[in-house]
């Protein structure tokens, strides 16, 4: 009997001090695991942890991180005052005083944001300049007469002194201008192209009628016309003409080339099935002018254990000029300049360095990128990942990002995580202008995909200002992309 009762003893004292031992191994494990969110300790590559373990390991560090940063970015919407201060310099045509202030206003803002290394690493870009004759109007024996918007297309040279007057010529595709090219001679060829509305991708429906802006001028040079005129790159019917850059072709004779607006292209089209001999009076000042130093703004959040390993978040500085350039793409630095302030602000501690890029001369050639890519600064570091911003300041729906479903392993593992800040999908894609050379150094690219729908209402023209863009919108877009870049500054990238 003392034998039985001395076991059922030794039980009880055995089971006291088992769930003594549990509860201490449970404080443990807690303990550990809020170190690991503070810390950001990554599971390592060669752990024996399955795929789902890591997964649950990593969610759990990360949705805690999430929340922070999202309540920070939230609750004080800095993004947008941030894009208001990018956005008072004016439209910043690459080279000009306006982009030049640009370049000084966001390099004082770095700096008061605390961000490490701020500085201005130098690009020579070329020096377009609008001219402030602009005019063209349309005349009809049969019809009267009336002015029409347009503007001048980046890049294009000057009509002679006092203008030009010639018969137009309405073309929908460069096979047809050939067809049509013993009638081109002495005129003004009409590209009368629509984005197609059936496209849901409205950049996939911007890269099919942009051939025209871009080459249309060349093209209609090499048939012997004396200017060329494009139809507005927009899905609406306003009076709004959209600028953008187009390109000479060296074989043939430059010509002067402006975009005309899209309720005017209509017009135009109506009247010359009326009067087929009706002509256009174009009058443009635009002149090139020697190429001016500019710069790229840099700042970033070093990383405290592998600082030349670099995560870049980049947009692009420069824009058209007749709005304020908001969206494209004073959206895109504020964002970016908002997610390394929120990472900061949140007391994060990246292992690698986390980097913004304010790149200069995207929208007239990508000189700011490609010699970002080959400064000598960049022999040091290496690039594992860049996310361009210049989709607008819209709604973020999805994320694009690396080259195959292997690059995408890592950010799987938080895919819950993102699609509680708000992100519907991820596949692969983006990039840009600006980060494309880094792929050559091995980088993966990426971009934050916002809601496009909406982007080309404003997209080169006087609409494309601060009030065009939703500030909620925006710091949604700078929230997702300091999350990201924080988790890939800590996780490998490749599990």
């Amino acid at each position: 009997m003392r034998l039985i009762k001395y076991h059922i003893n030794q039980r009880k004292y055995y089971q006291r001090h088992f769930r003594s031992l549990l509860s201490l191994v449970f404080l443990l494990i807690c303990g550990f695991s809020k170190l690991a969110i503070f810390s950001f300790a990554s599971v390592p590559s060669g752990s024996s942890l399955g795929i789902q373990d890591k997964k649950e390991l990593i969610v759990s560090q990360y949705r805690d991180v999430a929340l922070k940063i999202k309540d920070l970015g939230l609750k004080e919407e800095r993004a947008y005052e941030f894009l208001k201060i990018i956005t008072s310099a004016g439209g910043r045509l690459t080279g000009s005083p306006q982009a030049a202030k640009a370049v000084e206003l966001t390099f004082s803002l770095m700096k008061e944001l605390g961000l490490d290394q701020v500085k201005k690493e130098p690009v020579e870009v070329k020096r377009w300049v609008r001219g402030e004759r602009e005019k063209a109007r349309l005349i009809s024996s049969k019809l009267g007469e009336k002015d029409l918007a347009i503007c001048a297309l980046g890049n294009s040279i000057a009509t002679p002194q006092g203008g030009l007057k010639a018969k137009v010529l309405e073309v929908q595709s460069f096979e047809a201008l050939e067809a049509l090219k013993e009638k081109a001679r002495g005129r003004i060829i009409f590209y009368n192209v629509a984005m197609d509305r059936t496209l849901l991708d409205s950049f996939a429906a911007y890269g099919r009628a942009a051939q025209f802006r871009v080459r249309g001028a060349s093209q209609a040079a090499r048939v012997g016309a004396v200017a060329s005129l494009t139809r507005s790159l927009t899905f609406r019917l306003d009076r709004q003409p959209h600028t953008g850059q187009m390109i000479y072709d060296e074989r043939y004779p430059q010509i002067p080339a402006a975009a005309i607006s899209s309720l005017d292209a209509e017009l135009l089209s109506r009247w010359l099935q009326k009067d087929p001999d009706l002509e256009v009076e174009l009058e443009l000042s635009c002149q090139t002018l020697p190429p001016v130093i500019s710069a790229n703004v840099i700042g970033q959040i070093t990383g405290k254990e592998k600082p030349e390993e670099i995560i870049l978040l980049g947009a692009h500085l420069d824009s058209w000029d007749l709005g304020d350039g908001a969206h494209d793409d004073a959206a895109g630095c504020a964002a970016v300049i908002e997610a390394l302030r929120l990472i900061k602000a949140s007391g994060l501690r990246p292992k690698r360095t986390i980097r913004a890029v304010l790149f200069m001369d995207e929208e007239f050639g990508g000189t700011g990128g490609r010699a970002y890519a080959s400064a000598a600064e960049r022999k040091q570091e290496k690039h594992l990942a860049a996310l361009e911003q210049d989709r607008g300041g819209f709604l973020p729906l999805g994320l694009a990002f690396g080259r195959n479903e292997k690059d995408l392993q890592a950010l799987r593992l938080v895919e819950n995580v993102l699609r509680e800040l708000g992100l519907h999908w991820i596949r692969n894609g983006g990039g840009g202008v600006d980060i494309a050379p880094l792929a050559e150094q091995g980088a993966l690219l990426g971009s934050v995909i916002p809601d496009s729908q909406k982007y080309f209402d404003y997209h080169h023209c006087s609409l494309d200002v601060a009030a065009a863009v939703h500030p909620r919108e925006l710091e949604l877009q700078a929230i997702l992309l300091a999350f990201i870049a924080f988790f890939l500054g800590v996780e490998n990238i490749s599990l």
